[in-house]
């Protein structure tokens, strides 16, 4: 028998079960604890336990790379190019925090069920805009921390895709630094068109903090102009001879910086 029809098999019949089931666990323990708290801190506790023992049945060991670049008060934001970005994400940084995701994420069960009763922040990717901009930009203002995947959905070929304004509209209007992260092995790990897992190594790379205080609302595109570059960058320093299957290509000189996020310009 084959590796890879060892590997697809052991996929099929115990990782993808197994995954399931601690989607189902820890979905059901989320739903409880919400009926006993209000801030959401077990409910982010038992987000990053299903997010550990998701990695842990996917046969995915996490590397995290530039901790030191963690602020207890920021916009972190990464490429998106598997489901699995989202158990790497939690099981690696190391506070509670509040995610904007696609507004359909909210009608899956247990997951969807989790992120309504947690706090979560919808955004609606068919209008392009952010639900609730103001209501994240509160939750800077009050100390909460926010994850965001400026691509608003995981990229179909690796390629990474046009950024939305909305991570850093929100780091200039709320003055918090803006954190680029790079997640690289979770494409190969699994891949969207895929339904089964390939066991790899996968990092957590944590960039230096983007300070906005030299930019103006007017200067938004220019933002994330430079936070796209500075994912990609630190995806090609750190991605392996195995890691490049995604195909992330560098952003090109004059390259129309597309935006599928309508915000209102406003005067600086």
């Amino acid at each position: 028998m084959s590796s890879a029809l060892t590997s697809r098999l052991t996929s099929n019949l115990i990782r993808s079960p197994l995954f399931f089931f601690f989607t189902g666990f820890f979905g059901c323990m989320s739903l409880a604890a919400s009926c006993l708290e209000t801030d959401g801190r077990m409910q982010h506790n038992i987000a990053r336990q299903w997010a550990r023992k998701s990695l842990w049945a996917a046969g995915a060991p996490v590397t995290v790379i530039g901790r030191e670049n963690l602020l207890p008060l920021a916009v972190y934001t990464s490429n998106h190019t598997s489901f699995m970005d989202t158990p790497l994400v939690f099981s690696s940084l190391p506070f509670q925090f509040r995610i904007l995701a696609k507004q359909s994420l909210w009608s899956w069960p247990f997951i969807g069920w989790h992120l309504n009763r947690s706090g979560q922040i919808p955004v609606d990717e068919e209008s392009g805009t952010v639900a609730g901009l103001n209501r994240a930009i509160r939750a800077l203002k009050d100390g909460m921390p926010l994850f965001i995947f400026p691509e608003g959905g995981r990229t179909k070929d690796g390629q990474v895709q046009p950024f939305m304004k909305g991570p850093a509209y929100l780091s200039i209007r709320a003055r918090v630094p803006l954190v680029p992260m790079a997640l690289v092995g979770t494409y190969e790990l699994l891949p969207i068109h895929t339904h089964h897992f390939r066991p790899r190594p996968i990092k957590l790379v944590i960039g230096k903090p983007i300070d906005p205080s030299g930019y103006t609302i007017r200067q938004v595109d220019e933002l994330t102009a430079r936070l796209r570059d500075e994912i990609l960058q630190l995806y090609a320093s750190y991605a392996g001879a195995g890691d490049l299957a995604p195909n992330l290509a560098m952003q090109t000189d004059g390259e129309l910086l597309e935006s599928r996020t309508e915000i209102a310009k406003e005067d600086s």
